[in-house]
């Protein structure tokens, strides 16, 4: 099923007729849609100080502050959806698997998944593995109102980068290692992980998420071949668990021009752009029938409002001819950011792009 679709017996949410939702169905906006990955944290003083010494995963696992942290960046730049606060390891942590995230490196594992006997350990999520996510999500979409709620996961083969690396990697030799190696055992791990992953989705979907996207971060360490043979099959089994809900379906990789088309194909009803290619150029890379989200680098919020407004309108001309624009970042938001440059930032795209 189409993002254009809704389920049958399904009637429109207060979110249907949102401008970020209109985009990702390549509908008519009254502006081009912004929000920003990790917008939830990152750089507001106010995230600061209500994590201050609760560490990453706990704070995941507590609804009301959640509901907070999600909010906050909605309050402050006026962005036309809330991504939910969240990590990609955190259903992984929710089955079991012993792992944290240690400031300044990101996610640890202490056993990491190397064999067949390994797998064992990936067991079902359940929905009261996550109880918290449901929780969360319902107290949001009650605070939200018409504004959408953006769900999230892992991508089968960033999660399996992990667990097999046992961390972050900048040569995912381990991982390529068994995907090179060990065909069968790869394609069993990534499929393990499509289960869990498409399950986290469920459940905030269920809950009330008006769309989801799928965080293949580490996609960009892969040749096209490998992706197409070895890690594109796990994310469409995602993409195909939760089609019949109707949400969208947005798939945001780092480093993946190479790989957007196939992306796209995936199952994406929104493929997510990094700043290394222009949008006009993605376009016709992925092909029609999908929107695009993106692409302003990071780093130009580090410099002053004129040129910030410059390198915007640029994505925005190179979005002119797109079937449906979500505004967005290249990748996430950068610690140091000041807040007022986002929220400049948002206040430009709408004024720019108002029809």
């Amino acid at each position: 099923m189409s993002a254009n679709a809704i389920p049958t017996g399904q009637q429109p949410t207060a979110t249907y007729d949102s401008a970020f939702l209109k985009a990702c169905r390549r509908e008519p906006v009254p502006h081009t849609p912004v929000w920003f990955m990790r917008q939830a944290g990152r750089s507001l003083p106010e995230y600061r100080k209500v994590r201050e010494g609760i560490p990453m995963l706990e704070s995941c696992t507590r609804p009301e502050l959640v509901t907070e942290i999600t909010l906050q960046p909605v309050r402050r730049h006026d962005v036309d959806a809330a991504v939910f606060y969240s990590d990609i390891v955190v259903p992984l942590k929710a089955i079991g698997i012993d792992l944290d995230i240690k400031p300044g490196v990101g996610p640890v594992v202490a056993e990491p998944v190397r064999t067949r006997a390994d797998l064992a350990r990936l067991r079902d999520l359940t929905p009261e593995d996550v109880s918290y996510v449901t929780e969360a999500v319902r107290m949001l979409t009650g605070e939200l109102g018409s504004t959408p709620l953006i769900g999230f996961a892992g991508a089968p083969f960033t999660l399996a980068s992990y667990l097999v690396e046992g961390g972050p990697s900048r040569t995912y030799e381990n991982a390529k290692a068994m995907m090179y190696g060990d065909p069968e055992l790869w394609a069993d791990l990534l499929d393990r992980l499509a289960d869990i992953t498409a399950a986290f989705l469920k459940v905030q979907i269920e809950a009330g998420a008006s769309a989801v996207q799928l965080f293949d971060s580490w996609a960009g360490a892969l040749a096209p071949a490998d992706y197409r043979a070895s890690v594109m099959p796990a994310s469409a089994k995602v993409f195909d668990a939760v089609a019949g809900y109707g949400v969208p379906r947005i798939h945001f990789g780092v480093g993946t021009g190479e790989l957007l088309k196939l992306m796209g194909d995936a199952g994406a009803d929104v493929v997510g752009v990094d700043w290394r290619v222009p949008l006009d150029e993605a376009a016709r890379r992925v092909g029609p029938g999908k929107a695009l989200q993106g692409n302003l680098d990071p780093t130009v919020l580090f410099t002053d409002r004129k040129t910030v407004e410059a390198k915007a309108q640029e994505v925005l001309d190179a979005a002119a001819d797109l079937e449906g624009h979500v505004f967005n970042l290249g990748h996430g938001v950068m610690p140091n950011i000041e807040p007022d440059a986002l929220t400049h930032l948002v206040d430009y795209v709408h004024s720019a792009s108002a029809r």
